[in-house]
């Protein structure tokens, strides 16, 4: 009989800063595996005591002071895969991957940070935009050499907003950083590499509004309601029957001193 299995993706922005928010996840969401992004601490500083304290007995970290990071958060055994890649030659802690021991069988997780790319979608002048579609290009090619995910989740934030409703005005972002065309490309590119399967469309049609993200500038981020998606969880295509419910937690956007992206959660019957 296949078990219910939660996993959540969270780019918190500082875990030490925003750990006492931990707990209202949980109680909302109750993941079996969390990923966290944007962690922002190197791994001697990081809060076990409060994933210990949720029930997250086993964790693996890769984090550095002050910027990415990432992490993932488990209430089953999880080991990290061998293949750790060190992308661009950069050594800025973007992603994780690892088993997680279910009884059914091994899931293979990963947990991706994806530079953000600056403010110029041009990698002539922006060395932050190249690198994000250098690493974009070097993460499709190790994927396609991979072949077909199976029986595998990829999660994460992931900075791009492929779909014209992924963002608030398809027309108006078309030359912002998040929604250009050659981003939107590059990210279709890795997705196809993999034949991975966009989870949060499955429960949510193209044609309909879904973000992840709303803008710390935004006096009243409700009203306006100018959000992007780029925070995502893709399957694999054998796990696509497997997916049962998912959770965009719009509400957490409202927590004091919260993160301007908000936690997402998959639930798939494995």
């Amino acid at each position: 009989m296949a078990t219910p299995f939660r996993v959540a993706t969270w780019n918190i922005n500082s875990v030490r800063l925003r750990a006492p928010l931990l707990r209202a996840l949980v109680d909302e969401l109750n993941p079996d595996v969390l990923c966290l992004q944007e962690t922002k601490t190197p791994d001697e500083h990081f809060p076990h005591e409060a994933a210990e304290a949720l029930g997250f007995t086993h964790r693996i970290i890769t984090g550095m002071k002050g910027y990415n990071g990432v992490a993932v958060l488990s209430r089953h055994p999880v080991t990290r895969m061998p293949d750790g890649r060190d992308w661009c030659a950069k050594g800025d802690c973007r992603h994780l991957g690892v088993l997680v021991d279910l009884p059914g069988g091994p899931l293979e997780l990963h947990n991706f940070y994806v530079p953000a790319g600056g403010d110029v979608p041009d990698r002539e002048v922006n060395p932050k935009f190249a690198h994000k579609l250098d690493f974009v290009a070097e993460v499709t090619d190790w994927t396609a050499g991979r072949g077909a995910a199976r029986r595998s989740v990829l999660v994460g934030d992931l900075n791009i907003a492929p779909l014209d409703h992924d963002v608030w005005s398809h027309k108006q972002m078309l030359d912002v950083v998040s929604h250009t065309p050659i981003e939107v490309e590059a990210m279709t590119r890795w997705q196809q590499a993999g034949d991975w399967y966009d989870a949060l469309r499955h429960f949510v049609p193209a044609e309909q509004k879904l973000y992840t993200w709303w803008s710390y500038r935004a006096k009243d981020w409700r009203a306006s309601d100018r959000g992007r998606r780029l925070d995502h969880m893709w399957v694999s295509q054998d796990l696509a029957g497997a997916l049962r419910q998912h959770v965009v937690l719009k509400d957490a956007r409202d927590w004091a001193q919260t993160s301007d992206h908000v936690p997402v959660m998959l639930e798939l019957a494995l």
